[in-house]
């Protein structure tokens, strides 16, 4: 696809995240409204799972000694959060999304959730981290269909922070953002260096 057709950034980041690399710098044409927000999601993402890459899994409900909260809720919740804000409140619930995260889930890891320090309240690790990989993938998958004028619709499901379809997009790059910098702390209360 040319970079010049709608869609083509994400075409660029799907590829070029594939290949191990990331979207070049420089392009002909601006992005339009959605590859930019997709690009910031995407970058949210990359940035968060840099964090994540050498957490084991069997340190994911490590809280520091304070409480708090632990990587497995953080990475739960951030699921949680790109489907509600990206799926959700953009292209509105469907019937198979329980197959990307199911109610149990996302009651679990909500808004109004408490980061519980015993791991036999969650699913493993492991499906934490799959669920977190699914829903990203599924908005990925849908979100390159959403036609530009839909991005000034009011959001599907109210949020007070945001009143747009485009604002729930945008809003969900900075929420990550949010949530990666707890993993960052986390990873520093366990011993880790920083990344940055």
């Amino acid at each position: 696809m040319p970079l010049g057709e709608p869609g083509a950034a994400v075409g660029c980041l799907l590829a070029s995240r594939q290949n191990g690399g990331s979207l070049p710098r420089r392009r002909k044409d601006p992005m339009n409204r959605l590859e930019l927000a997709l690009s910031q999601i995407t970058a949210a993402r990359d940035y968060t799972l840099g964090l994540l890459a050498d957490i084991p899994l069997q340190d994911w409900f490590r809280q520091p000694a304070e409480g708090v909260t632990h990587v497995a809720w953080q990475v739960g919740h951030l699921a949680f959060a790109e489907y509600r804000l990206a799926l959700e409140r953009v292209r509105g619930p469907r019937p198979e999304d329980a197959e990307l995260a199911s109610p149990e889930f996302l009651k679990l890891f909500g808004r109004d959730s408490v980061p519980n320090v015993d791991p036999a309240c969650y699913p493993p690790a492991a499906e934490i981290r799959a669920t977190f990989d699914r829903v990203h993938a599924q908005v990925l998958h849908d979100l390159p269909l959403v036609p530009d004028t839909d991005l000034d619709l009011p959001s599907v499901v109210f949020h007070k922070l945001f009143d747009t379809r485009l604002g729930a997009l945008l809003w969900c790059s900075r929420h990550e953002m949010l949530h990666a910098g707890q993993i960052g702390l986390l990873r520093r209360l366990s011993g880790s260096k920083p990344l940055w």
